[in-house]
């Protein structure tokens, strides 16, 4: 288990040792928490920014106990700015249902770490845990589910397992379908050393390692080739639905890593997200995705309540961009 407490000026990561990593290196397990950093980091971090239990200063090979916790202390880097608003759609005393605004990301990462979800959290419900259920894109707006107790947080978790619960999407696409209601069933994998950008979904056959997916879709309208649609993942892929229109032709509206009809235009969508990725924002990229943000919206859940086992169905709308950018366009 670990949390994350948001200070300005210093950044403090906290893992507390799980009965089942007791004995284990603490290098290793900070290997095994952060698997995205090298040996070479590791070490560094232990040498430079790690407090052991009892305030103590610990060695790479040093092990680590059940109960022991470890804090990384490090100066705050510079992070892009996000909106930091999470109005409440639903609430008792065992959810929280709210509205994420596009470009808050969910979780602290190498890029964001108070402009998160999780930090914002911490301070508009200050003393009280609180449990991500399940989650969005960065730059995909729309509900989220929060549990009150970490009780309820696993029942949430059966229920998403399960499909009890039923997520509906709004997605702005370039061009549309010529039918009115359909399903998408084609297996996705991640692209990994395939393509530049490794966490892209692709097509891919079971056969070769993918994952059946299945996404179920209805145009809602069609204005100046582009189309308004309601998207129904029936299976939770990462970036299933963004992944399936892309390759049925219709991307979604800002999207930076999928939409490329061919291979010369999927590699220069990559090279223009690496540029995003390295200086941000542009106008040169405004131009070729229209929009800051991805098109997405979850707009609509139903889930049974882990309580009292009630269906709660709830929505928000359309926010006010992508309304806008579907108000501006022209009608057929």
């Amino acid at each position: 288990m670990s949390h994350h407490r948001p200070s300005r000026e210093i950044i403090e990561i906290e893992f507390v040792v799980e009965p089942e990593l007791h004995g284990m290196r603490v290098d290793h397990f900070l290997k095994k928490k952060i698997e995205r950093l090298s040996r070479t980091r590791i070490q560094r971090i232990i040498e430079t920014q790690l407090e052991g239990p009892g305030g103590r200063k610990m060695k790479p090979h040093s092990p680590v106990a059940a109960g022991d916790r470890l804090i990384i202390r490090r100066p705050a880097r510079p992070e892009p700015e996000a909106p930091r608003e999470l109005p409440v759609v639903w609430q008792d005393a065992s959810l929280l249902v709210l509205a994420k605004p596009a470009l808050l990301a969910m979780h602290p990462s190498a890029k964001y770490h108070f402009n998160t979800l999780t930090a914002v959290l911490t301070e508009l419900w200050p003393g009280e845990k609180l449990y991500t259920t399940h989650r969005l894109d960065r730059e995909t707006s729309g509900i989220v589910v929060i549990a009150r107790s970490q009780a309820v947080a696993a029942q949430m978790k059966t229920a998403f397992e399960r499909r009890w619960v039923k997520k509906r999407y709004l997605a702005i696409t370039v061009g549309a379908p010529l039918e009115d209601t359909g399903v998408i069933d084609a297996p996705i994998g991640l692209a990994g050393s395939a393509r530049k950008v490794s966490i892209k979904m692709l097509p891919t056959p079971v056969e070769r390692g993918g994952l059946t997916a299945e996404t179920g879709w209805r145009v809602l309208g069609r204005r100046g080739g582009y189309g308004l649609l309601e998207m129904s993942p029936l299976t939770g892929r990462q970036h299933q639905i963004r992944a399936h229109l892309a390759a049925r032709g219709w991307p979604i509206v800002g999207d930076k890593l999928y939409g490329g009809a061919t291979l010369e235009e999927e590699a220069a969508r990559e090279e223009a997200f690496m540029q995003f990725m390295a200086s941000g924002w542009t106008d040169e990229l405004r131009k070729l995705w229209l929009l800051e943000r991805h098109a997405l919206h979850a707009f609509a859940i139903e889930l049974p309540h882990p309580v009292t086992g009630e269906t709660l169905r709830l929505e928000t709308p359309l926010p006010a961009d992508l309304q806008a950018f579907w108000d501006g366009l022209a009608t057929p």
